[in-house]
């Protein structure tokens, strides 16, 4: 009886631990993916904008065909939260449809690698992978240039030192990581970027013979 009964209470505290771990598994599951979901609402919520105002803009140019072509070229504004949009700067409709699982690969390489830059700093990151995706010499996926290895060598420091599977994707990369999809490019076709503070003498020696620079923004300078 002390035997059967043990074997209860064994089996009893297995199916236990088994339904914790289920439920604890499907509660992680959700939150990696409430970042997707907010670049989704953020994405419909950008086109439903846009459309909008180019919508608003062509009936302005019917009721006053004497007023500025406000049609293909508008100079307009809308809110998005607290963001403002300038849809003169970006494209009307959604440039990037990516699955959700690249999204999260996006989503997780810019908070990774720009968080402590700002909102047009994490844009710059986002730039550079898709303008990667865009080039006949990087891998044709997110997934693919985020996680692309040279010579046994990561070509993002995040994806290398593991914290690219750790951070949390704020707010502010989800509205940059929008902006990028929607074609928003501040970048100048750059390909590469790197943080000369913390980089390594050899690599940043490389990219100032063999790259031509660009810019600087915030902590990253970008070359192409």
């Amino acid at each position: 009886m002390y035997k059967k009964a043990l074997s209860l209470l064994v089996t009893g505290s297995f199916l236990f631990m088994a339904c914790f771990l289920c439920v604890k598994g499907m509660d992680g599951i959700r939150l990696r993916s409430e970042p997707v979901r907010m670049l989704k609402l953020e994405l419909k919520e950008l086109e439903e904008k846009a459309k909008a105002v180019e919508e608003r803009a062509v009936s302005d140019v019917r009721q006053d065909p004497g007023s500025p072509d406000m049609g293909l070229g508008i100079v307009d504004i809308a809110v998005s939260g607290q963001r403002v949009v300038d849809y003169d700067v970006i494209e009307h409709t959604l440039m990037y449809d990516l699955p959700d699982d690249e999204l999260e690969v996006l989503l997780r390489i810019v908070e990774a690698e720009a968080g402590n830059e700002d909102e047009d700093g994490k844009l710059l990151v986002a730039n550079v992978v898709l303008n990667r995706m865009n080039s006949d010499t990087f891998p044709d996926t997110v997934s693919g240039v985020v996680l692309q290895r040279e010579k046994g060598v990561s070509q993002f420091s995040p994806v290398a030192n593991g914290s690219f599977y750790r951070v949390k994707v704020s707010e502010e990369t989800v509205s940059a990581v929008g902006r990028a999809l929607m074609g928003e490019d501040i970048s100048q076709g750059a390909l590469y970027f790197a943080a000369r503070k913390y980089a390594d003498r050899g690599k940043m020696r490389w990219f100032d013979e063999n790259l031509t620079y660009l810019f600087v923004h915030g902590g990253h300078e970008f070359f192409k």
